[in-house]
């Protein structure tokens, strides 16, 4: 018989499941809710501690050689991929906070304050990172800008050998853990009563993750197909599997093939659904930011606190840097962003795990969106810097 295999989203599931089990056990006044409690909270504490010492090596890791290789042979048409997809994961990310602060406050009420509770807790154990958040990011920049510019061959092969590390360190190491760290947060919320008030709540921001998901590449191919002359509703309609199939496995990398046959479904020159599919697949996080942005103000307003629009904008120009290799590892986009919530956004570190969990539960959301979104950019990059015997072989044959 086959092994059925679950997946992150599927361990997140039973996760949360095994957490309000647990808690509500916990809860009870027969239980041994004392020791047990401090079992679990010492468990999260030094689990939370390893998770915030690797995330500034991850973003060094990750960001760096990105950086390098990204403008290795880059001509103009690579260029302005790179600038297409980071200005619509900015816009994305903009468009997210409008919504979201246009809504949750009103939408949210009977769950402000829930979060003002979640603070941070006196670890067991004391890790503390190699550097900031802030500091691997600049240091990143400045490393990969070098790399580029200097040629420095041996420099950039140690960061990729770095990069190896940090993913299979987080692959083997952090993701499989991720869940029961998960599930002990869960159970904590659950024991102190928390957890009641925000079921319904995460349910409403998942709901609200959906309706910007879908305006924003409604946004985007509207755009796209003005630019192109073209009509949008067949362009989209070409794009669905791909939509579809980023949803079911929740992977850009895995999706490449489909993305690739619907933009030259499409009329997309084969020269630039070469260039386009694959790159963006890794530096295009749109859907992926409006997750996380949405995410973010909506906890913002469930602690109480004022959605202060510079720091935001802060953010989402230093989160659509820090994603850029994000996509080759499982949960990249989150986990590169949990030290911005906390040192821009200053989310404490139960609350970023708690928008982890929110986050994790609508994961195919985000690289669908991201994977439909790379068929926009296509579209335009083509109109402008596709060969004109590719289009017109493209035309005959339609």
């Amino acid at each position: 018989m086959r092994k059925v295999k679950l997946g992150l989203f599927g361990k997140i599931l039973i996760a949360i499941a095994g957490g309000v089990a647990l808690g509500w056990l916990l809860g009870h006044p027969w239980a041994p809710c004392g020791w047990a409690l401090k079992v679990v909270n010492a468990f999260s504490g030094v689990f939370g501690q390893i998770l915030r010492f690797i995330v500034p090596l991850f973003i060094l890791g990750l960001v760096t050689p990105a950086i390098a290789e990204t403008g290795r042979g880059a001509g103009k048409v690579l260029l302005a991929v790179v600038l297409i997809a980071y200005g619509s994961t900015v816009f994305a990310g903009f468009l997210a906070y409008f919504g979201s602060a246009l809504v949750f406050p009103a939408w949210l009420t009977e769950g402000i304050g829930t979060l003002a509770g979640v603070t941070k807790t006196k670890p067991l154990l004391e890790i503390p990172p190699v550097m900031n958040v802030m500091t691997a990011l600049f240091l990143s920049f400045m490393l990969g800008l070098g790399i580029l510019f200097t040629g420095a061959d041996a420099l950039q092969r140690g960061f990729v050998q770095l990069r190896t590390i940090v993913s299979r360190t987080i692959e083997v190491a952090i993701l499989p853990v991720l869940p029961f760290y998960i599930m002990a947060m869960i159970a904590n919320m659950t024991a102190s009563g928390q957890l009641a008030a925000f079921g319904v709540t995460a349910l409403k921001i998942i709901a609200m993750s959906v309706v910007l998901t879908v305006l924003l590449l409604l946004i985007q191919y509207g755009v796209a197909c003005l630019l192109a002359r073209r009509n949008p509703l067949p362009v989209i309609w070409n794009m669905l599997p791909a939509y579809f199939t980023a949803l079911t496995i929740c992977s850009s990398a895995a999706t490449i093939p489909v993305t690739m046959r619907c933009v030259r479904k499409n009329g997309v020159s084969e020269e630039t659904t070469g260039l386009v599919a694959p790159l963006c697949a890794t530096i295009h996080l749109a859907g992926s930011t409006v997750k996380v942005v949405s995410c973010a103000v909506a906890f913002m307003v469930l602690a109480g606190r004022t959605l202060d629009f510079g720091l935001f904008t802060y953010f989402i120009f230093m989160m659509a840097i820090t994603a850029v290799a994000a996509p080759g590892v499982a949960c990249g986009v989150i986990m590169s962003s949990l030290g911005l919530l906390e040192s821009i956004l200053g989310f404490t570190p139960e609350q970023c795990t708690m928008l982890m969990t929110v986050y994790v539960a609508m994961d195919g959301l985000g690289t669908a969106c991201n994977v439909a979104g790379d068929g926009a950019i296509a579209v335009v990059v083509d109109r402008f810097f596709g060969r004109r015997e590719d289009k017109m072989q493209s035309g005959e044959e339609k």
